[in-house]
């Protein structure tokens, strides 16, 4: 792949800006142009290039994703259980996780997208995502080593497993609600779920209300079914904090 040298210095700035460990940075640099190369694959849209994108990149930093994940949980609770530890795992390797840490990094500024793809305004936190992932892949294969890229992600991780640690349902409504009907002798929540407008990032695009024994107890919005049904779930066990189901 051809690559300007402005846009060899837009990709070593944007690295400067990850705050990497800076003995690290130094392998981002126009003596190092192979590794620019991998963080320039990382951040190209197949709309881009057809041949050379992120989608390689992108498998390889799933692996590499869910391998520090599971170290940064080990070494910070050394003590919770397993299930504890996938469940987390599962907030912290998430694509919403993967569209927030490159919404923070601005990723969406450096990333080569086509002007098809770039107008689809619906794609845009899905692209994100992935190509967060494949830069975490490009990282390894540039460094080869894990632990400054776990160092960078640390923060982030941080900041994720306070806001679930601290939700008492770990922020899975949908089990927390089907646990708490069975332990009353109800049977499993019902959700139903119609599509409200086909634009893709629009928050308001599915909407869901949840029933349980023949009545509807509560509603939620979301720009998938899954999130509509999660926000449904997460009201309707804020309801049951003050009521009973046969209130």
């Amino acid at each position: 792949m051809k690559i300007s040298n402005q846009r060899v210095e837009e990709i070593i700035n944007f690295i400067k800006g990850l705050n990497l460990e800076r003995t690290y940075q130094k392998e981002f640099t126009n003596e190092k142009i192979k590794n620019i190369l991998f963080i320039n694959e990382s951040l190209t849209h197949s709309s881009a290039n057809s041949e050379i994108n992120y989608e390689n990149l992108e498998f390889l930093g799933d692996a590499v994703l869910r391998l520090i994940a599971s170290d940064f949980i080990k070494v910070k609770f050394p003590y919770m259980k397993v299930g504890e530890r996938s469940e987390l795992r599962s907030h912290l390797v998430s694509d919403q996780w993967l569209e927030e840490v490159g919404k923070k990094i601005e990723i969406k500024n450096v990333l080569l997208i086509g002007k098809k793809a770039l107008r689809d305004k619906s794609a845009s936190s899905t692209i994100q995502a992935e190509a967060t992932e494949a830069l975490i892949g490009a990282l390894y294969e540039s460094l080869n080593v894990i632990e400054p890229i776990k160092n960078w992600l640390i923060p982030f991780w941080d900041e994720k497993s306070k806001e679930v640690l601290s939700d008492p349902h770990r922020k899975n409504y949908k089990s927390a609600l089907q646990e708490f009907t069975q332990s009353e002798g109800c049977s499993i929540p019902i959700y139903k779920t119609i599509e409200v407008d086909r634009k893709h990032d629009n928050p308001r695009r599915f909407f869901c209300t949840v029933h349980i024994k023949n009545r509807s107890i509560a509603e939620g919005w979301g720009k998938s079914m899954k999130q509509a049904e999660k926000n449904a779930a997460r009201k309707a066990l804020k309801f049951f904090e003050t009521k009973t189901i046969d209130s």
